[in-house]
Formats: structure tokens, sequence, C-alpha cells
């Protein structure tokens, strides 16, 4: 019997995009779209992207490259390249004390979930299928998709924007003003379409108290969802509040880290609305199991994702390959480290992401266009 193929080359790249217009959030601001990609290659000559979470903080992207690099490849090298989930389960046990003696176990588990969608993606194109249909059998081939990123007072131009595209949900940034948010959100509201939902974010913006005065304030109470109205590991009881006090689901999972927090969250039942991100902690292996259990519990899995087109198809595949009646998270400020990396493009049609038939994530190489925005990279081998 011949021996599994072993991981024998990694090799990652930091981008970073200037912005014109700052994206600004109630905690803080970004002045650039960053990115780390990554490529995982094999004996057997096959080979995996993946994608690293580097939003914050404002130099995360070369750490982690540098991370990668440093500290995980080593551990990596060598390892089945045909096992995913083992190979993920035994980095993060490898890395455990790393990660506490500097304190940094967010850094260390995003490298690790870029890692286990390269390796997924790998797999996938050994069996020469599409990600999703590796990962379930019934997969779709199609999800629906909202508008993220919009910030409250460019709403009418970015809705206009993705209603042209045939999107029917939009997001909106809220927690900068308690008495101009609820007023804005009330008229943008009111300019929807019967058949237009629209969503909030506060991105951890107040306390349980400024919450419910915020949903005091509202017009309207049928918004699709609030999400992360206050910090993420806020006691229960603070969630519960907020849950009693409004008919509006609220969202959260993009700062949630392990299946355990995950599953006490689910079992509390305040949140309705989850949203790991591949790229932030578990890849591929971890979210699908916290999807695979939020929708058994009767909840919705709506992957949040705001980084570059690599993690952005491997969270459509993910959707995909769970079902319910979740809806793909799709930035539309422009970047390129996200459009230039799609093969043709964002892959739309009457509002819906249109999965591919290639092999894996559908990725064979990086347009060239992108390498004026590179500030870091590594290459390492066996």
């Amino acid at each position: 019997m011949s021996s599994p193929p072993q991981i024998t080359h990694m090799s990652a790249a930091a981008y970073r995009v200037p912005l014109e217009s700052p994206v600004s959030t109630s905690f803080g601001r970004m002045f650039d779209r960053p990115a780390v990609f990554l490529r995982v290659e094999a004996s057997d000559g096959a080979f995996g992207w993946g994608e690293v979470f580097a939003n914050w903080p404002a130099a995360g992207a070369e750490h982690r490259v540098r991370l990668l690099e440093r500290d995980i490849a080593p551990l990596v090298l060598g390892q089945p390249a045909d096992m995913p989930q083992e190979v993920t389960a035994s980095l993060m046990a490898a890395t455990h004390i790393r990660a506490l003696q500097c304190g940094e176990p967010g850094p260390f588990a995003q490298v690790i979930a870029g890692l286990d969608i390269a390796l997924w993606d790998m797999a996938a194109r050994r069996a020469g299928l599409p990600l999703r249909r590796v990962l379930s059998d019934t997969a779709r081939d199609s999800v629906p998709v909202y508008a993220s990123g919009i910030q409250i007072d460019a709403a009418e131009r970015l809705i206009a924007g993705a209603r042209a595209q045939g999107i029917a949900a939009f997001k909106l940034k809220v927690g900068f003003d308690a008495d101009r948010d609820p007023r804005l959100l009330a008229e943008i509201r009111r300019s929807l379409a019967a058949h237009e939902d629209l969503a909030c974010d506060a991105n951890q913006g107040w306390s349980a108290d400024q919450a419910l005065q915020f949903l005091g304030r509202l017009e309207a109470q049928d918004l699709l969802w609030l999400e992360e109205p206050i910090i993420a590991d806020a006691p229960d009881a603070c969630w519960a509040r907020i849950a009693a006090a409004t008919p509006i689901p609220l969202a959260a999972g993009e700062n949630i880290a392990g299946l355990a927090a995950f599953e006490a969250v689910i079992a509390a039942g305040h949140i309705r609305v989850f949203q790991p991100d591949v790229a932030k902690w578990g890849g591929l292996s971890g979210c699908r199991k916290v999807a695979q259990a939020a929708t058994a519990a009767g909840h919705r899995y709506c992957p949040h994702f705001l980084g570059g087109g690599i993690g952005l198809i491997a969270s459509a595949e993910l959707l995909a390959a769970v079902g319910g009646t979740g809806l793909l998270e799709l930035d539309v400020n422009p970047n390129p480290l996200r459009e230039d990396v799609l093969p043709d493009g964002l892959p739309l049609s009457d509002g819906l992401w249109q999965c591919s038939a290639a092999p894996g994530l559908g990725i064979e190489t990086l347009p060239p266009s992108l390498d004026r925005f590179q500030t870091a990279t590594a290459e390492i081998s066996a």
C-alpha cells in the first residue's frame, strides 16, 4: 500500500489595496483592504488555495504571513495532505501552548483556518469535484446574496448598485449616532420595495442598555437581523435581555471561536443567525460543524466574510453544502483582492451567487495584477 501524499510546500502573501474613503465601523476605521492568500502543495502534485483573516489589527496581514512561515509551517510540512479535519485538529492542539504563551489565540487560529481551506480545496481537486460536492452530495449550485459593507451615509448609492445586480437584501452599519442612526434607518427602510429586506450591524458598539435604547427608537421591527449589538463575549444575561425585547433576530458569530463556545450559544437560544467566518476560526472543518448544529437547532447560518476572493468562494461553497435559508455576505465596496481573484468576475444572476462547476474552489492561479499590492511573501518547503 502506497503512503498518503504529504504536504511539501507552502507559499503565502499579504496584500493591501489603498482606499480613497476609509471603511468605518463603530470600533475603528480601515484605511486599506488587506488579504492573506496561501497555497499548499503536496507530494503527489496536488495543490490548494486558502485565505487567512487579516482585517485587524492594522498590521495583521504581514504578521500572519510571518506566523505561518516561522511558527506554523514546521508543524505542517510532512503532514498528510488528504486529511483536512485531522490536520486542522492536530495543528490547533500543537499550537495551543504557543498561542497562550504570546496571548495570540486569534492569529494562530486564523492561519490554521486558511490552511484548512487550502487542504479542502486540494481534496476536492483530487476528487475532480467542486468543493461543495465534497462537503455534501446534496449541495446546491447557487445561494442567495445580501449586500454588506454599506455605510449608512452612503446607503442610497450603495443599495442602488446592489439592487442593479438583483440583490434584494442589504445590511447597514450602525452604532455611530444614537439619535441619527434610527432616523436614517427608518428613511432607508421606507425607501425599499416590498420584497426587499434590511439588516443592520452595530459591530459590538453598544452596551445592553444602549442597544435597548436603539431598539426603542426604531420605527419598524421587521429587520432581517440586528448583528452584534453588544460585545461578543458579553454575559449571556445581556444577550437574553436584548432578545426578549425585540422580535428582530440577533446575529453573531464572527467573533466567537471554538466549537464548544458555539454550541453553548446555540443552546442558549438568544442568537438566531449564526455567522462564523471560515478564514477567522475553524476553516471549513470547524464552520461546517457550527453551521450544521445551528441549522439543526432551527437557526439560520449566514457566513460572515469581508475579505478577498478565495475566502468568499469558500464561504459560498460551504453555504451551498449546508443548505438552509442562509444568505451569503457580499461586500459591495470595490476590492480587486476579491474581484480580480474570481476567474470570471462576480458570478451573480438575479441576486444569486452561481457556484462554479470547476474542481475545488475553481482558482488555478492568482492574476499578476495583484502583485503591485503585495507587502510580504513567504515560501516554505520541506
